[in-house]
């Protein structure tokens, strides 16, 4: 039996399998089994299939629009960047990435129409596989359906999951310590739902058959199988609904707009500037006064390291310190080094 037919039988148990206190166990070992199998069959694929789209990353921040074909994002990545993606009245107008720069807030967002995909695409419909491959390095994903597709919504993001693609979610907080001997000890700070059973079936599915086990988050036994798999990543998104200018709909978890009459765009780009987190500091060259016109725009979590990047390659080779003044310090002009946090609004002087 190959892995296709092997996945498809799991897939059938599973359904066919109520799911209990009883079964719990029994489930739990399945996932993990199909999981598994799935990713050797993608690795199998991977090797006899040559991708052919590819995203290079510029500005700071990389923003992806994935949709159904003909839903408008090629006409919406044109009015947010004033691009020349191809528009037209029929499907698959867009072939392959086509970049545009949004500069919003000091910010440059690097905005990219992906051709459309369909329902299956994550199997390999189409060309689905390598456009889901592609969005994988994204900062942002921007799902844009139209007022005649809604049902679309759903779609994608099931592809998008299928493809292990997480949109809206942290990595699982599980940390897993493998040892030569002593079997699996699994501790967990938080109360856990899930069987301590189930996790030790999970874990001997995926050969960890001896490790100490922390969890600190109450796990499912999805969020347990993306841990082991390792290859998931986790993507902020927003959910776009166009051309509310031919109809209006009810759409409570999506921005509503038109690309084409220019309706809520402003909102859909304050948004996605607040998606990605960005901060703004301010520099100080050494014995000068800092420039409070031009911030320098990064992500939430960037570090001193990250400012000297952005200068120029030379400042981290040859740093000694920085001085800061703002929130991610305790006193104004503090001395810190190159793995210093910095917050939104600080003031930063570096020294090489």
């Amino acid at each position: 039996m190959d892995l296709v037919q092997q996945i498809k039988q799991l897939e059938e148990e599973i359904k066919r399998t109520p799911y209990n206190k009883a079964t719990e166990h029994h489930v739990g070992r399945l996932k993990a089994k199909l999981a598994r199998l799935k990713e050797e069959l993608e690795k199998e694929r991977a090797k006899s299939t040559r991708q052919t789209l590819s995203i290079k990353k510029e500005g700071d921040a990389t923003v992806v629009l994935v949709g159904f074909p003909s839903v408008g994002k090629s006409s919406l990545l044109n009015a947010l960047t004033g691009a020349k993606s191809e528009v037209a009245d029929y499907d698959f107008t867009t072939t392959k990435p086509v970049p545009g720069v949004l500069e919003y807030k000091h910010a440059s967002i690097q905005i990219i129409d992906m051709p459309g995909i369909v329902e299956g695409a994550s199997s390999g419909k189409g060309r689905g596989k390598e456009v889901l491959s592609a969005v994988r390095i994204a900062d942002l994903i921007v799902i844009v359906a139209d007022v005649f597709r809604l049902d679309s919504i759903k779609v994608v993001k099931r592809e998008l999951y299928e493809s292990g693609i997480r949109l809206d979610q942290k990595p699982p907080d599980v940390v897993i310590r493998k040892k030569d001997r002593g079997g699996l000890k699994i501790n967990s700070t938080v109360p856990l739902n899930i069987d301590p059973k189930t996790i030790a079936e999970i874990l001997k599915e995926y050969r960890i058959h001896n490790a100490d086990v922390l969890i600190r988050e109450d796990i499912t036994v999805e969020r347990l199988i993306d841990a082991l798999n390792g290859n998931r990543v986790y993507i902020p998104s927003i959910t776009v609904v166009n051309k509310i200018d031919l109809m209006d709909v009810e759409c409570e978890e999506a921005i509503k707009v038109s690309a084409e009459k220019g309706i809520n765009l402003d909102l859909l780009k304050e948004e996605i500037y607040r998606k990605l987190g960005f901060i703004k500091v301010y520099l100080k060259p050494p014995g000068e006064k800092a420039d409070m016109e031009r911030p320098m725009v990064l992500r939430k979590g960037a570090t001193v390291a990250d400012v000297c990047r952005k200068l120029h390659k030379d400042f981290v080779e040859n740093f000694k310190y920085a001085r800061v003044w703002g929130k991610s310090v305790k006193f104004e002009g503090q001395r810190v080094g190159i793995d210093h946090v910095l917050s939104d609004n600080d003031v930063i002087s570096i020294y090489t």
